[in-house]
């Protein structure tokens, strides 16, 4: 019995949809919500959000923060700015963590130093995610193929 799942931002609906399991980034680390799953409200954190939907393959979110709530069957993420792999511009993303390594190397303001720090993690969870998620050539066939 699979659970619905809502991802949105300000901005756009990323994904609607009926799904068997998220794995989202807490605060403490990596939730598990499985279809049935008790109530729950929580803070995500930068990170990589999973979808898994049987006879698909996953879909992989990066999120900047943001929440998430589960109530009865349903899984609603209020992202503060997320993509989906598929989306991810490695070459644009390698150039904003240059960026951020940049203005965190001229050490200025301490507010500076924290947008820098932030837009750093972002960049790096972005082009993280859309390296490993990359198909591969040749070796083994993923996992259901």
């Amino acid at each position: 019995m699979p659970m619905n799942l809502e991802i949105i931002t300000a901005e756009r609906s990323v994904y609607s949809g009926e799904v068997d399991m998220v794995i989202a980034p807490g605060l403490d680390g990596q939730l598990g919500i499985l279809p049935k799953h008790a109530p729950l409200m929580t803070v995500l954190k930068p990170g990589e959000l999973t979808v898994k939907k049987s006879g698909e393959e996953d879909m992989y979110v990066a999120v900047s923060g943001g929440f998430m709530e589960v109530i009865g069957n349903r899984v609603s993420v209020l992202a503060d700015a997320c993509e989906r792999s598929d989306e991810i511009d490695e070459a644009r993303a390698e150039q904003a963590m240059q960026r951020a390594q940049e203005r965190l190397a001229q050490r200025g303001s301490d507010m500076e130093l924290e947008r820098a720090m932030s837009s750093l993690q972002r960049a790096q969870i972005r082009v993280n995610l859309v390296r490993r998620r990359r198909p591969r050539t040749g070796g083994q066939p993923p996992i259901g193929s």
